[in-house]
């Protein structure tokens, strides 16, 4: 017997029992999903219907051993949403691929029935269809794993957003507060945020306050040092405050040449000379 006719006889046996392996299938799903709520429900009996038509479909096109066929496509496509869906909701991989693992039992108790009599050929169609299954699974795990990567990577980046965020604290005056490392990916937000910031506010100094910076290394100063560079050449000057005594004295060990920029131990300090730098001035009224 060809695999033509092995998978012939594979999809013939899921159409004509389309309705119990779904039931089935279905059952052995909400017996061991922890989401059990009316909506989840319907959701999931959506995603094994969808599938198990497009899988019965797919089979009798005799490429069972490759699913990377075009007539898996759609197949493929169904476990691609229902994955990146999946991972977005908070599931796990093992609750995902589960999904399809657990449409084994269902099918083969019906090649059973389909190949009854024929020991050769009932092992030849379980272990195709096993083999099929846990590449669609695998697939479905790899599906996961690249959303779940993509949103660790976006949500990183917003962090790094919310983490450099450029304040105007007068006019022709920024602030830009530093937390945490200085690091190469990091730097590059940073200047681009306090370069975009100097276009949309016409500012002339800018002040980095490194205050919550823990350690400045030459990678840190270095990363400082293009941050200045970059804005001076959008007609920003800097100002360096937080300057804490340590890190003065590493600074200093470092060999790191602030010399051009002014550098103040206090963001206060920093304001008030940039405001001289401007022409402008705080004048305090007594009671």
């Amino acid at each position: 017997m060809s695999m033509n006719d092995y998978a012939d006889r594979i999809s013939q046996a899921i159409l004509a029992e389309e309705s119990g392996i779904g039931a089935e299938w279905l059952a052995q799903l909400e017996s061991i999903t922890v989401r059990s709520s009316g909506a989840a429900r319907e959701q999931l009996r959506a995603h094994c219907q969808q599938l198990l038509k497009a899988f019965a479909v797919a089979t009798r096109s005799g490429e069972l051993d490759n699913i990377e066929h075009r007539s898996w496509d759609e197949v493929r496509d169904l476990l691609s949403e229902i994955s990146a869906t999946r991972a977005k909701a908070g599931s796990t991989p093992a609750e995902t691929a589960t999904l399809v693992f657990s449409l084994k039992q269902p099918l083969f108790a019906r090649l059973r029935d389909a190949f009854a009599g024929d020991a050769d050929g009932l092992a030849t169609a379980s272990w195709t269809v096993n083999t099929l299954i846990d590449k669609l699974g695998l697939f479905t795990i790899e599906v996961f794993q690249k959303t779940k990567d993509q949103i660790i990577v976006r949500q990183q980046q917003e962090l790094l957003e919310l983490s450099t965020p450029v304040v105007k604290l007068w006019d022709g005056i920024l602030a830009l507060p530093l937390i945490g490392t200085l690091d190469s990916a990091r730097t590059q937000v940073v200047m681009e945020n306090i370069l975009q910031k100097i276009v949309d506010t016409g500012a002339i100094i800018a002040i980095i306050d490194i205050t919550g910076v823990p350690t400045v290394d030459t990678l840190v100063a270095q990363h400082l040092m293009k941050t200045i560079a970059a804005a001076r050449l959008m007609g920003a000057d800097c100002i360096i405050s937080g300057i804490r005594p340590q890190i003065a004295q590493t600074i200093v060990h470092l060999g790191v040449n602030l010399e051009d920029v002014i550098t103040k131990a206090t963001l206060a300090d920093a304001f008030l000379v940039a405001l001289e730098r401007t022409g402008a001035a705080i004048t305090l009224k007594k009671a």
